[in-house]
This record gives C-alpha cells, structure tokens and sequence, in this order.
C-alpha cells in the first residue's frame, strides 16, 4: 500500500481527481474476515468525521444486541483507489478501527488489539516492528456458472514457467493491480504444487503490513474471479500436495537501529535476537492456536512436507519453526514459518510480538540451534535435544492457549474469551461430522 500521508484535504482532493464514487469502510472481525460498510461520496465528509456507526451485535465476537451501535473510524493513511468500475465512477477504500457507542476504543478490534501491544513495544524502548510476510494460496477453476470446483487450474511445480504455469498472466495482473496500489511486489512465482502461487512485497511497519496482507488477499480473489478462477487461502485444500503457509519475516527496530542485529555477536545476532527467538519458542504451543487458527490448518502441520512440525530453530535449515534468514545489517530478520493464510493478522502479529517481548523481559535463551533436518531424527534423538512438538490438532493447540496468560493477554480479554468460544465450537463441530473419508473407508467394510 502507499506510505503516503494522506490528510483529509488531499483525501477530497484525490476523490475529485479520480472520480470515485463509492468508498468501502473496512475492518477485520476476530476471525479474520474482512468486513465493509459501503457508502456513497456524498457520505465521505461524515466519514472521514469517523461518525459513520454500523451494527456490532452482528459481526461474530463483537457485541450484545443492546450494544450493538458502534463506529468506524478511518486511517486516512490507508485511502486507497482501485481499479474497479461502479457505474461512471471509481471504487476507493478506507481502513477502519472501530469504537464503542461511547467512543472509546473497541476490545475486540483486531487491528486496535495490535496498537495496543505496539505501546507495549514502544514502552520497552523499541521504536518499531516491522514484518514482510510470504502469503502462500491456489488456484482452483470456476465452472460455467463461475462457481469454484476443485479442479486445480494446471499442474504446475515449483519456479515452473508457462505453459505449465497457465495462470501466469492472472499472477501478473494481480502483481500489476497490487503495484498500481503501492505495492513494492519483490518476487512472484509458481509454488510446489499444482495450482499454488507465491507473491511477496517489501516490508513494513506491523500495522500497515497486517492492512497489506487482508487488501493482498481481497485482491488476490477479485482478480482470480475475472480469470474464470477462484483464489483459496486454505492451508491444506488438496490432500497429499503442499499446504500454504504465510511466512512471518520479523524485525525489531530502536532509534539505533535494528535491534536483532550484533557485529560482534555470534553469527552477528544480537542478545536481543536470542531471546526473542527464546520467546518464540517458549510461547510456541500456546500461540499457534493463532498463527493456525482453523481445523485445517492441522492438515498442514504434519512431517514429509516444509511446514515446521517441531519447536526449534536455525539458519539455512527450514524444517524447524524458527529460521534466521542469511542477511544481516538492517535486514536482519526471524522467520516464523508456521504461520498460515486463514491467521488473522492483526492478532497473529500481536501473539508473535508479545512472545518475544516476553522472551527480552525474562532473558530467555534458546536452546542451540539446529543444524540437521528435523524430519529424519529418530524420537530418541529429538527428546535428547529438547525438540518437541507443536500442538497436532486446534482441540490440542487450544488448550494451551488457555492455559498461557501471556498468550491470552496479548489478545485481550473481549478477544481471547470470544476466539476460544468459536475455535472450541469449530473443533466439536469437526468432530461431530462425518467425512467422505470415512464413508470411503467403512462404509462397504461394516
């Protein structure tokens, strides 16, 4: 997205100059879905006012019918004008954080969760996080009524080229809409398997990355759907081919500068770096309940593919959770390689930042790094090490959750209580249904 500063003024401005007709006020419920509220420009000076309300009792997690007014209230930094037509107009959006009835703040914002433990952040002395993810998703083909079958879109593999790649032109014009809105695209390219796609851009600071990853996604889908096609951030949609993941590229910053980053360090890390990844790992079981939120995901944390299974860490190695990237100076960085598509956000990033802070609080060491691949240790080798296991199932990773009040603290209260609450209703409801596997399985045989 653009690093403009944008001002009421110029906001109008822009409006007059690109002849934008509708606005979409967004924002992210607690499970991650982007939400809008469409308005006319001729609504756009009370919204900029930030007194535009919408209805919070239906948005899932958000509150009780009899609180249910609540408002919007726009970044002006994240004005944005697409390329869509509405009638002679164009569309535009706003980023939202939204407030109670009385004006306060809303608890159950995502996106207002992550400012707050920014402050955190900023009250130990850091003057900024910043986060390049690596998002991960497939293409499937519609049918002629432009409903998405299963049907992958080629057989494509990894770095393969068209005509393999048949979807290598929509890739292009997705990178080509993503640039046309500020996006710094840095790579683009085919995914191991058949149908899956990787697109990366340049990092930010926690915030606007987190707002970059849901316009990603928004633009992912739209474009995929004027291709015939329709875009899947599932972690695992096929059985037996590679899950998507979105890699989480982390580094925190002072007015020194990047504080991960040591000269005279071992492998030019810094004190802080290892106990940020101590935290990382300490805190691991209990934050994947958010970094791979949905049943699904579970499907894609499993041994034989690159997602991370165990709790370690290294360099060039990618089996374990925790990868330290080669380059050093400014671009310094910790690669959390769990984190999945379907995560929200703003609350994956909160969990990941509260975990390492925790780390630099508590002086945690990791222990030493892991230099084999994980996958092919025997268990006997793995327990010596101290190399255990992430949670093998939402149920699992939930109850850890629950049991970390760092981890829950970093969602908040109105968050936490409500994400366990739909999470442990998401498992029970899994549990209780009865699969086309199953009925391959047993149906015949009992």
């Amino acid at each position: 997205m653009s690093q403009n500063k944008w001002t009421r003024t110029t906001i109008l401005q822009d409006i007059k100059e690109q002849n934008v007709q509708f606005i979409r006020l967004m924002f992210t419920d607690i499970m991650g879905k982007i939400k809008n509220v469409e308005i006319p420009v001729s609504q756009i000076e009370k919204a900029l006012d930030g007194k535009m309300t919408f209805d919070g009792s239906s948005i899932d997690g958000f509150v009780r019918i009899e609180e249910s007014d609540m408002y919007l209230v726009p970044d002006y930094d994240s004005w944005l004008v697409y390329n869509w037509k509405e009638g002679t107009g164009n569309v535009a959006s706003l980023i939202c954080d939204v407030e109670t009835a009385n004006r306060h703040p809303f608890s159950g914002d995502p996106r207002t969760n992550l400012k707050r433990v920014l402050e955190k952040m900023e009250s130990l002395g850091f003057t900024s996080f910043n986060l390049g993810p690596e998002p991960e998703f497939y293409l499937f083909k519609n049918d002629e009524f432009g409903n998405p079958t299963m049907e992958l879109n080629d057989q494509g593999g990894y770095f393969d080229l068209a005509p393999i790649d048949s979807a290598e032109n929509t890739r292009r014009d997705i990178v080509l809409e993503l640039e046309s809105l500020g996006f710094e695209i840095e790579a683009s390219h085919h995914e191991c398997g058949p149908g899956q796609h990787e697109i990366d851009w340049k990092y930010s600071d926690a915030l606007t990355a987190c707002d970059n990853i849901q316009i990603f996604k928004l633009i992912v889908r739209s474009v995929a759907h004027r291709h015939n096609m329709h875009a899947s951030f599932m972690p695992k949609p096929v059985y037996g081919l590679a899950g998507s993941g979105m890699h989480f590229n982390l580094s925190l910053f002072t007015e020194e500068g990047n504080a991960f980053y040591d000269p005279e360090g071992k492998d030019e890390l810094s004190d802080i770096a290892y106990n940020f990844i101590g935290g990382l790992m300490k805190y691991a079981p209990a934050y994947t309940a958010i970094v791979n939120p949905t049943v699904n995901s579970y499907k894609r944390l499993v041994s034989g593919y690159e997602a991370p299974v165990y709790i370690a860490w290294s360099g060039q190695n990618r089996s374990p959770l925790i990868r330290i990237p080669a380059a050093r100076g400014n671009s310094t960085r910790i690669e959390v390689r769990s984190v999945d598509p379907s995560a929200n956000p703003y609350l994956a990033l909160a969990a990941l930042l509260t975990a390492g802070l925790k780390g630099i609080e508590e002086n945690i060491t990791p222990p030493a790094e892991v230099r084999e691949n994980i996958y092919e240790m025997e268990q006997e080798k793995r327990m010596l090490k101290g190399i255990y296991q992430l949670p093998a199932s939402l149920k699992e990773a939930v109850s850890e959750l629950k049991s970390s009040p760092v981890i829950l603290e970093s969602l908040g209260d109105h968050i936490a209580k409500n994400f366990i609450r739909e999470k442990t209703l998401e498992y029970e409801c899994y549990m209780k249904n009865v699969s086309q596997w199953e009925i391959d399985r047993y149906f015949e045989t009992y």
